[in-house]
């Protein structure tokens, strides 16, 4: 009478806000002891209450039992709330479940409509193999109830049964098929059939191609949206299989395309054409362009509409499909595509990336790198105040503070900062985009070079260089910074492209300077765009402008290194560049080039000491290395006499031949990554033999030396004290409330080379396009460098403008007289004029990647490719599977043909009776193992008693012991003879049994009393 009711509860918590968990215990005692009552209704009540608090994450598996019981009730509303109680907290494993079979039964066949409706809408929440198979004869006629609901929601759940067990579909099939055929079926019935062959046609497309008649009607006439997505999608498995198909399906696609103001519908008719292959098909051409430019436009459209991400993105995602056969379509919205990268939802630009870098080629290749250039600058701040990697926590927390207050008058006016991955994203993006086809889409290199700089000033710093990253066996440090991958394509072109490689060494030494510049004393580097830049320096050192300035700022930059990869390439950058500048043959030894060469090899050896106990090995042997070869070279200079003006002195052999030798040979070309792995593998090499036999030992000993530690050690003082404390004066945050710049307007055109490079490269490119055109008689000069009478219309613009104007900022536009009507003779025909062709350019020769010959289409890499396309297709086929939580691999498998056929009864008597041969023939071949065993003892043990041998017995087979028994006498051919019959009844033979002769099989326990004796003799004859 006092119990509480749902309301009660819901009121009761609301009202203990702070105090809920303790009043949630008390109720749940209350429903404890509630739900053992006797009365249905307060056990009901009970009930519900738990599975309100069930949906708070409390368990009520406990009361499993107590919900069958409620389950039972011959009241419909307590009835339901057993149910409930059922999909909430029953699973396949409940032990109660097995009791619930009956009732579930029973409830199946009951006369009301909604009595019947429980056990159908529970049953895909419980459902078991064995309880599927015991519903499954009540299910079926549910399919021919007179309620369409009964009818829905029975088609739904068969489909559930089949997930768990897949002979479902076999009795179901053919009265589904039957209510599909029907025209006069509900139209929400015939929906619930269209989803179940949607969801199976994915698996078994072929079972469901005579369907397509039908389903093309129920497309064209239906008037139901969802339904038409349904169909649609199950059509784009069907027309592989049926390419007929493509010719059926493109009027009406065509026609809901143009007039659907749906846009979901809209979206998944161009999904099913794309998917269904309708637009790669090689059948008629023309329609496959016609509803190709229609599909693009409507794409276009849904993404210029604003205000819905969604729609952006889900047209992104077609655009990304349909670029793959018609990517000229789809380059001609670059505009709008390229709007997307701007926007401020991640998604939507990460999938615009994907769809430019699918449509780049070389005639938009400058305008969509440009874009993504201007993005970059405009959303990375300086990397000049950034570079905290020598500040301490709390100085690098108050110059974060100055830079948010710096920033904050600049957040109208500039974009906000980008995230690190997406900046690395988009760079990477650029490079591959530029470097695809072995670069084939780049027409200007010396741009590309300038992008190349001004990605590696823009590109987001790692995180500093750890101890344990010093430590690492591999000698790799920030394997995932991508100024490294930056460099290591400038590498690439230097190697490559022969004829830019005085200008890739430019660039390399502007990279260097920058590196310099922006670390200054005590701050590390930790761009890894150092060490391909050391690399160029080194290898191409001959291209280098000044050796001597080089040289210098390498032994700057080596103490402020902390990467031991970079670290190495400056070590050898150094010694090659030394080679070039001291190892001049022809130069005499004078004693200035003496002192000037002593110096420098002096502060090589100076700078290179700090490394030989360096923790890298890779490191601390060419310091060690280069330091010993130095100071011999170094004693013979110092003992080789200078020349004078009477007597000539060579330069020392060592510096002249000796170390230009180590360093030059063959030249070193750009190899393909997948040519090792093509290499055969020596005769004779164990990678697995040690290479000492002693290794072990040696490891044991090592670990047991102790070296007596001394207090002043060098060593622990560097890796274990933290250095003095240095004062850094930085700048007032006054000065860094600068106004911010102006944010420049989007516009369709290509951006300038202004929005996306900084001042110093724009410099250099405007110096070297005047020095290009300096000959050149089509090209204005500026007028500082040519010498020009005045004329009046140059002293308008002079007076008008001062001395600041810039032709070169002018607009040029071109001036078309054919469009102009007035004085033009219309008698004599006349040709349209064609705009001027360009100069060609210099063509550049890229270099192919070397391979080892015949490695064709076996090559490593396409072997991954394959791989990871199977990866692909398993990883997609796993995603299907683990939509419900249900493995539904077996009904893939299912063969919907033999479906007339079925007949649950006469399948479980052919289970029960297959059940029963196998057990009659388990114990069959039990009996004739015994009496197999029984007669090899027999026969193993002649009259005498004595055993024979057992190698004789297994050497039968060869033929000198055929031809050794085949003298012997004939006692020996009737023991064969027996042994043939003996091997009948192995067979099963019970005629060969008789004629076996009088030998008597005895029982087991004679058997066991007759082989000891026999093995004692055995004893004694051996």
């Amino acid at each position: 009478m006092f119990e509480k009711s749902l309301y009660d509860l819901i009121r009761g918590m609301r009202n203990h806000k702070g105090n809920e968990k303790e009043y949630i215990q008390n109720c749940l005692k209350e429903c404890r002891s509630e739900i053992r009552s006797q009365d249905l209704d307060l056990k009901a009540t009970a009930l519900l209450k738990l599975i309100y608090l069930e949906m708070f994450g409390h368990d009520m598996s406990w009361a499993s039992f107590n919900v069958l019981e409620v389950m039972a009730s011959p009241k419909y509303l307590q009835k339901r709330v057993g149910y409930l109680g059922a999909i909430q907290s029953f699973r396949p494993d409940t032990e109660v479940l097995m009791l619930a079979t009956n009732l579930l039964k029973k409830d199946l066949t009951s006369a009301s409509t909604t009595t019947i409706a429980l056990p159908i809408v529970t049953l895909p929440h419980v459902i078991t193999p064995s309880l599927a198979l015991s519903v499954l004869p009540d299910l079926l006629p549910r399919l021919s109830h007179t309620h369409p609901a009964l009818r829905k929601k029975t088609i739904v759940t068969l489909y559930r049964l089949a997930l768990v067990y897949p002979e479902t579909l076999r009795a179901a099939w053919p009265r589904i098929k039957e209510r599909l055929m029907d025209r006069s079926e509900d139209p929400s019935v015939t929906a619930a059939i269209v989803n179940v062959i949607c969801e199976l046609g994915w698996r078994r497309p072929h079972d469901f191609l005579p369907l397509a008649p039908r389903l093309f009607e129920l497309l064209v006439d239906s008037g139901n949206n969802w339904m038409a997505i349904k169909l649609i999608k199950l059509f784009a498995t069907l027309t592989p299989l049926e390419p007929r198909l493509v010719r059926k399906l493109l009027p009406p696609l065509t026609e809901i395309i143009r007039t659907t103001p749906a846009m979901s519908l809209l979206y998944e008719c161009i999904s099913g054409i794309i998917q269904g292959g309708i637009l790669g098909s090689g059948e008629d051409a023309d329609g496959r362009e016609e509803i190709a430019s229609l599909c693009v436009s409507k794409l276009r459209g849904m993404i210029m509409i604003d205000g819905d991400p969604n729609l952006k993105y889900v047209a992104l995602l077609a655009f990304n499909q349909i670029v793959l056969t018609h990517p000229w379509l789809v380059a001609q919205q670059e505009d709008v595509i390229l709007e997307c990268i701007d926007s401020t939802d991640i998604s939507i630009r990460i999938k615009a990336l994907d769809l430019v870098q699918g449509m780049v080629s070389g005639d938009n290749l400058v305008s969509i790198v440009s874009r993504l250039m201007r993005q970059l600058k405009l959303s990375s701040g300086d990397r000049r105040t950034t570079n905290a990697s020598g500040l301490s926590s709390e100085d690098s927390d108050e110059e974060d503070f100055e830079r948010t207050i710096g920033s904050a008058p600049r957040s109208s006016n500039q974009t906000s900062p980008l995230p690190d991955d997406y900046r690395i994203d988009v760079i990477n993006r650029i490079l591959n985009m530029c470097s695809q086809s072995n670069y084939s889409f780049l027409t200007d290199f010396e741009w590309y070079i300038d992008i190349l700089i001004q990605l590696v000033r823009t590109a987001p710093l790692p995180r500093p260089i750890n101890d344990e990253d010093l430590f690492s066996s591999s000698g790799r440090s920030n394997d995932g910074d991508v100024s490294e991958k930056i460099g290591g394509e400038l590498r690439n072109i230097t190697v490559k492209v022969q004829a830019l490689r005085p200008m890739c060494v430019r660039a390399a030494e502007a990279i260097m300077a920058q590196l310099n510049s922006e670390a200054p004393l005590g701050q590390t580097i930790v761009s890894g765009a150092l060490n391909p830049v050391a690399w160029i320096i080194g290898e191409f050192s001959s291209e280098l402008s000044s050796p001597n300035d080089i040289i210098g700022t390498l032994l700057q930059l080596i103490p402020k290194t902390s990467s031991p990869e970079s670290l190495a390439a400056c070590l050898q950058a150094s010694m090659k560049v030394f080679s070039l500048v001291a190892g001049d043959q022809l130069a005499p030894w004078t004693p200035e080039r003496k002192s000037r060469i002593s110096l420098l090899m002096a502060r090589i050896i100076h700078s290179f000491e700090t490394l030989a106990l360096h923790p890298n090995l890779e490191v601390q042997e060419r310091a060690v290395e280069f330091i010993e070869l130095l100071k011999l070279t170094a004693e013979a200079a110092s003992s080789q006499q200078v020349s004078t003006e009477t007597v000539y002195q060579d330069p020392p052999l060592l510096l002249t031949q000796a170390i230009p030798s180590l360093f030059s040979g063959w030249e070193l070309n750009s190899v393909a990554s997948a040519a090792q792995k093509n290499v055969p593998l020596p005769e004779g090499l164990d990678l697995d033999e040690p290479i000492n036999p002693n290794l072990n030992l040696l490891l044991a000993s090592a670990e047991s030396i102790s070296i007596p530690v001394d207090e002043t050690d060098e060593f622990e003082s560097y890796y274990y004290q933290r250095p003095p404390p240095t004062s850094i004066v930085s700048e007032p945050a006054i000065n860094k409330l600068a106004d911010g710049r102006d944010d420049v307007s989007s516009s369709y055109q290509q951006p300038t080379e202004e929005t996306y490079l900084d001042a110093d490269i724009l410099a250099k490119r405007k110096a070297e396009r005047l020095e290009r055109n300096r000959d050149d008689p089509f090209y204005i000069q500026e007028s500082n460098s040519i010498q020009r009478s005045s004329t009046p219309i140059h002293n308008i613009l002079q007076n008008s403008n001062g001395p600041d104007l810039d032709v070169d900022s002018i607009p040029i536009m071109e001036l078309d007289l054919d469009k102009l009507s007035a004085g033009v003779d219309h008698s004599q025909p006349h040709q349209p004029s064609r705009p001027a062709r360009r100069p060609p350019r210099q063509k550049i020769v890229v270099a192919a990647d070397e391979n080892l010959a015949g490695s064709g289409v076996s090559t490593p890499r396409n072997y991954d490719s394959e791989n990871s396309s199977h990866k692909a297709h398993a990883n997609a086929r796993k995603l299907k599977q683990s939509l419900l939580g249900v493995d539904s691999t077996s009904i893939g498998v299912l063969n919907l043909d033999a479906a007339q056929t079925f007949d649950p009864e006469a399948r479980q008597r052919e289970e029960a009776e297959m059940a029963q041969a196998v057990k009659e023939v388990e114990r069959l071949r039990l009996e004739m193992q015994r009496a197999n065993e029984r007669i090899q003892v027999a026969h193993g043990v002649d009259a005498a008693g004595t055993v024979v041998k057992k190698k004789k017995k297994s050497g039968s087979g060869s033929g000198a012991a055929k031809k050794a028994k085949a003298g012997e006498g004939e006692a020996d051919v009737t023991v064969k003879k027996k042994k043939k019959k003996v091997a009948a009844i192995d067979e099963g033979d019970a005629g060969a049994a008789a004629a076996a002769g009088e030998t008597t099989v005895k029982p087991k326990a004679k058997k066991k009393k007759k082989a000891k004796p026999a093995e004692i003799l055995d004893v004694e004859a051996g």
